[in-house]
């Protein structure tokens, strides 16, 4: 089965669901194809890097809320083996990352790229937003970090990147974590394991069934 993941790589909630989908998938008894999918929660240039908290606390008005949700936030991705240190996480446009999972998918790197991009925009305050960063990160998943920064450099990408966004608007994604199971069954938000492991389930039971 085809899972397509609608994610953004500064989404804590993507992290999350994708940590329960893999716990999912190792009690799922079928075999599964993960392809992620772009999705940018906000667009909007980032011009300087600034603290993730002062961008979330202007964003969601002021710290004390802020503090609440980046402290629930924080409580479940521990529940789920995932350390997220808000204090050092810097707030990035994410136009370059998902072109660089575009490409590193291309060459068969794509989910180790995802999981270290998480890493380094939520636990070691690494700026996803730079393309010196962003080379940095993909050297370090056995891409070849000179060729990856001549790739953000040039406008390689962009085009098809902005039509797969463009795509996503028009399926419908208006939140990520989504989950697309064989091409037509969505699941939106970072669902418990079980609950993705029912939905796989059924999934499977549907698209085996004589049609």
């Amino acid at each position: 089965m085809e899972i397509e993941i609608y994610a953004d790589v500064v989404c804590p909630w993507c992290w999350i669901g994708k940590r329960r989908l893999e716990q999912a998938l190792a009690s799922y008894d079928g075999t599964a194809t993960l392809r992620y999918r772009p999705f940018q929660l906000d667009p909007s240039p980032v011009p300087q890097p600034v603290p993730l908290v002062e961008a979330l606390a202007a964003k969601f008005g002021g710290p004390d809320r802020m503090e609440q949700m980046v402290g629930q936030v924080t409580q479940v991705a521990a529940g789920v083996g995932l350390r997220m240190d808000f204090a050092r996480a810097i707030a990035a446009n994410t136009f370059d990352a998902h072109r660089l999972i575009r490409y590193a998918d291309g060459q068969g790197h794509s989910a180790e790229l995802v999981e270290a991009l998480y890493q380094a925009h939520f636990a070691d305050g690494v700026d996803v937003g730079s393309r010196e960063a962003l080379a940095g990160i993909a050297g370090s998943v056995g891409l070849d970090a000179t060729a990856a920064r001549a790739h953000l450099d040039s406008t390689a990408g962009s085009t098809e990147l902005a039509a797969d966004l463009a795509a996503a608007r028009e399926l419908g994604v208006t939140s990520v974590p989504t989950f697309v199971l064989a091409g037509k069954y969505a699941v939106t938000g970072a669902q418990e394991p079980q609950t993705l492991l029912a939905a796989l389930t059924e999934v499977a039971q549907r698209e085996s069934a004589p049609h």
